[in-house]
Order: C-alpha cells, then sequence, then structure tokens
C-alpha cells in the first residue's frame, strides 16, 4: 500500500537543481494526493525555477521514485518557491549561485534574432559583443546557430576551448568571451541533430562553461522560430530581444515573426537593428539605398521599440597579423556606429550591482 509519509521520504532526500538544497530541508513537497484503487499519486512540488530542461531531470527522477514506491501512475505540478525562501538560500548557497542559469546570477542576457537569414545578424551580434566589451563590459557570446554556426570565423578564432576538470573555458577574443558549435565539430562537418539534442547542447553551454561574473551574455540566435530558439526562450524567461532586419519592406515584415515570437514568450524586445541600411560611395559620399528604405522604422513602429541603429554595407580592414574578416576597429565609421548601439543598450538595461 502506498504511504504518505514514504514517499515524502524518499522524494525529500531529491535536491533542487539549481539552489542544491534537499525538497525536504526546503519544505517543497506541497501536496500528495493518493489514489490506492488505481495505485495513482498526485504531487505538487515547488522548486526555485521552472520551465528548465533541469526540471524535466527532476520530474523523471520523483516519477522513478515514486513507481519503485508501488504508484502506477503519477501526476506531477511543478510551482516556483517563493522568492524569500529563495534569496534565503542563495546566500549561503554563493558559489552555485554563480551558474548563469541559477536565479541569483546578475548576468543580463540579450537574445539577437531575426526572422530570416541572410540580413547579417551575426555580424551584428559580434560587433555588439565587441563594442560592449570596449565600453569597459563583463561580456561572454553564445553562438547559437547551431546548423549555422559562424561567429569563430567572423571573429577570426582559430584556438579551440579548454577543458579544465568538468568545466569548458571558453575562447576570449577583442574581450569577448566566446562559445560556439563550431569549436565541437569537425571543419565543414553538417549537423544532423534533432531538435531535443540541439536544446541539450545549448543547456550545456549554459551550465558546463566556466563563464566567471560577466555582464551581458549575447546570444547569437538561428533565423525563424524553430527549435533553439524555443529552447532559449523556455531556458531565459527575463531574456532581452534585439531584432535584425534589413530596410526591404518584406524583411520586415518577416522580422516582425520573430518579434511576435519574442512577446508571446515574455522575452522584453529592446530595439531593431536596421543592417545594410545604404552603400555610401567612397568617392562622391553619396548614399545609394540598394536594399530599400523604411523597413527598419516601420519594424519598430510595429514592435514598439526604438530603432537602435542602421549599419550600412562596407566591408572591415584587416591584417594578416590580426585577422577578423566580420569585426570592425573602434575607429572604423561603423565601428562607431555600433560603440553608439552598445552604449544605447547599456542606457536601456544597465548593468545590474
Amino acid at each position: 500500500m502506498l504511504q504518505e509519509e514514504a514517499l515524502r521520504k524518499v522524494i525529500g532526500q531529491l535536491k533542487d537543481p539549481f539552489l542544491h538544497i534537499s525538497l525536504e530541508e526546503l519544505h517543497a513537497i506541497e501536496e500528495i494526493k493518493i489514489k490506492q484503487e488505481k495505485k495513482h499519486v498526485s504531487l505538487r512540488i515547488s522548486i526555485s525555477k521552472i520551465n528548465t530542461p533541469e526540471q524535466l531531470q527532476l520530474q523523471q527522477q520523483i516519477v522513478s521514485l515514486v513507481k519503485e514506491e508501488g504508484a502506477e501512475s503519477v501526476g506531477l505540478r511543478f510551482q516556483e518557491l517563493p522568492q524569500e525562501i529563495i534569496a534565503s538560500y542563495q546566500d549561503t548557497n554563493e558559489g552555485e549561485s554563480n551558474s548563469l542559469l541559477s536565479p541569483g546570477n546578475k548576468t543580463t542576457f540579450v537574445a539577437i534574432a531575426s526572422g530570416k537569414g541572410g540580413v547579417g545578424k551575426s555580424t551584428v551580434s559580434v560587433n555588439l559583443a565587441v563594442a560592449l566589451a570596449r565600453l569597459g563590459k563583463k561580456v561572454g557570446l553564445i553562438d547559437a546557430d547551431i546548423y549555422g554556426f559562424s561567429v569563430p570565423d567572423m571573429m577570426g578564432i582559430t584556438k579551440r576551448p579548454e577543458v579544465i576538470g568538468e568545466k569548458i573555458i571558453p575562447v576570449e577574443r577583442f574581450g569577448v568571451k566566446v562559445i560556439s558549435m563550431g569549436f565541437f565539430v569537425e571543419d565543414n562537418a553538417p549537423v544532423i541533430w534533432r531538435g531535443p539534442m540541439l536544446g541539450k547542447m545549448l543547456n550545456n553551454f549554459f551550465t558546463e562553461v566556466e563563464w566567471g561574473d560577466l555582464d551581458y551574455l549575447l546570444l547569437d540566435l538561428p533565423p525563424g522560430t524553430g527549435d533553439v530558439a524555443l529552447d532559449v526562450h523556455s531556458m531565459l524567461p527575463a531574456c532581452k530581444e534585439i531584432i535584425v532586419s534589413t530596410p526591404h519592406p518584406t524583411a520586415a515584415f518577416v522580422a516582425a515573426r520573430a518579434g511576435a515570437m519574442a512577446l508571446q514568450t515574455d522575452h522584453e524586445i529592446i530595439g531593431v537593428v536596421e543592417n545594410m541600411a545604404y552603400f555610401e560611395s567612397a568617392k562622391t559620399g553619396e548614399k545609394e539605398y540598394v536594399f530599400g528604405r523604411g523597413g527598419g522604422e516601420k519594424l519598430a513602429e510595429e514592435l514598439r521599440v526604438p530603432q537602435l541603429g542602421k549599419i550600412p554595407l562596407q566591408q572591415p580592414d584587416w591584417n594578416d597579423d590580426d585577422f577578423a574578416p566580420s569585426v570592425y576597429a573602434a575607429d572604423h565609421p561603423i565601428g562607431r556606429i555600433y560603440t553608439d548601439i552598445g552604449q544605447e543598450v547599456t542606457k536601456l538595461l544597465p548593468v545590474k550591482a
């Protein structure tokens, strides 16, 4: 016969995934209901952070233990612990709260998204990260475009991350700590993983990489609204987003879908960047709007956010000694535009004390 006391004992030994305190000590087992005739157990459990991969792992552990006690079916509902309880344990678990996904982490997550490919989203991600680092901020960059990773090549990174103990040490360039799927596959090898595997890899980027203290962690998302974008939305409910588009009205219309997805999942869109806004002739200074005009303004108006900047078409300068084919120097005209965008981002998202 199923016994509530026995169930509380076995479940109570499990630990909250982020606070690393037992469920018993947290008084997290809110309710246990037993239907003896059907051998069914209903549970209500409080944890520090819901809707995460860690919650799914804990759920599997709980269901397995309850079935070992004789249940044939299990109903399980999670809810968040009160904030005062979470805060009371964060002080005594300061080392653990440094995890990027822990409730007490002070890093601001900024996802760079677009509705379609080919709008220069990765270029914007790389140069915004570098601009923030030049402004004295502690910055990380995750190349979350797992099928189309390009950040290492764009930044001229040739090293691979080191593994020390159980932690991956990100590669640092231009003051930005970088992690990418490109570090973990052979050159030009295609990624043919299914959605759940990609989600696990992305979760590893948050939990198994030694980021240290970061002010901002930028995520270069895949274009559109697929599995990886959905995983980011579920893992990082407090993430901010910047939408990248070109001036063409159709591109702006497609980008609005990415914005709509962000809003539906409670991500806050902080602004729009219009890339490839115009081409300026080096000889005459005349601007040619080769991809049309007005798309960025229209998108910003529709999403009710500011337009953070307009990036013209122009190639960065580089040399063999400091090869980084997509990074603009600080004194380059476009590099200065990215600095202005970075300053605007720091105003909208001040570093957390």
